[in-house]
């Protein structure tokens, strides 16, 4: 994609970063193109197909609308009360170029709050941009975590 810099990425994610930890989640799914996808595969096999294999989560825009609007109803069990997240991205890569798209990597640690636990999640989120109006969006988000397991009690309620 002709004229993405890495600094206009790093600007990407690091609003997209406090979109999340502000629980902004309306805001942050507009960054999501309409054939957007959201993922998380499994921990021990991070560069499977979502087409063919199991993952955590699997959602296309459509799906991650619906995830958005149960975690802001105050209705989802996991998250209520929902959890407080404090997330560093950095170490901002260009992987890929194409002519309507760009592939991008950057390592994260998000800190996890809840029920006086603290919980910390590591890893690298593989993303696919395409530049809209309104600037860059994902047509795809990979989550790739460096856990083992997921603690505490093997889920992933709220969004990485």
């Amino acid at each position: 994609m002709a004229g993405v810099t890495l600094a206009e990425i790093e600007r990407f994610f690091v609003d997209e970063a406090a979109l999340l930890d502000e629980w902004r989640l309306e805001e942050w799914l507009s960054l999501f193109a309409e054939d957007g996808r959201y993922l998380v595969p499994s921990l021990d096999q991070p560069q499977s197909d979502h087409r063919t294999a199991l993952f955590l989560i699997a959602d296309d825009r459509k799906t991650l609308a619906s995830r958005v609007r149960q975690l802001l109803s105050g209705q989802t069990w996991a998250e209520n009360p929902r959890s407080r997240t404090r997330r560093l991205v950095s170490n901002f890569r260009i992987l890929d170029e194409g002519a309507d798209s760009v592939t991008t990597t950057a390592n994260f640690a998000v800190w996890r709050f809840q029920h006086e636990a603290t919980d910390v999640y590591v890893g690298r989120y593989v993303n696919v941009l395409v530049r809209a109006d309104a600037g860059l969006m994902f047509r795809e988000r990979r989550v790739i975590l460096d856990l083992e397991t997921l603690r505490p009690h093997g889920k992933l309620s709220f969004i990485l």
